[in-house]
């Protein structure tokens, strides 16, 4: 599991199946069900094929993912950030999700901010985008905080709702 990223205070690593167990957590938590919406993974064998379908595709295919965020000091698997290219939408795609128990610390910002150095100096990404339900008032913060504009609305998938649309151009 190779280490992407380090910070301060985290370390941000490709997920592997051995993860399925944080995953099945993360996707059932209240915020991710509020503001990402349901997956249907309840089960440790889901939580495999949707990280081997997802993040661990999205690595061999883009060279970049999702990535599992691990708080240094307690060594656990608090959230996750990184970057998806979703096929419906023009350029990659920023996003974070944490515990409860991890929010409102910090580490949003300080995993999202990594995340976009590595975009533009590693990866050599022009631009970011991030898609976010307009109630979702953390992440329009934090979207801000990291430098991010609104630049309007975008209906990312045809059977859900417009989403507010944020850009950042290195």
């Amino acid at each position: 599991m190779p280490t992407i990223l380090e910070t301060e205070r985290l370390i941000l690593r490709e997920f592997t199946l051995a993860d399925a167990p944080f995953m099945v957590t993360l996707l059932n938590s209240p915020t991710w069900l509020q503001y990402i919406g349901e997956r249907n993974v309840k089960t440790i064998a889901e939580a495999e094929a949707y990280l081997l379908n997802g993040n661990i595709k999205s690595y061999a295919e883009h060279g970049f993912g999702f990535y599992a965020v691990i708080d240094k000091m307690s060594t656990k698997t608090i959230g996750l950030c990184g970057l998806t290219q979703r096929e419906n939408l023009p350029f990659p795609d920023i996003g974070f999700a944490f515990l409860p128990d991890s929010a409102s610390k910090g580490f949003g910002f300080e995993a999202a901010s990594a995340t976009l150095a590595f975009a533009k100096n590693e990866l050599k990404l022009e631009k970011i985008i991030a898609i976010v339900q307009p109630d979702n008032e953390k992440s329009i913060g934090l979207l801000h905080k990291i430098g991010m504009n609104q630049k309007g609305f975008i209906k990312a998938y045809p059977d859900e709702p417009e989403l507010m649309l944020f850009e950042i151009t290195f």
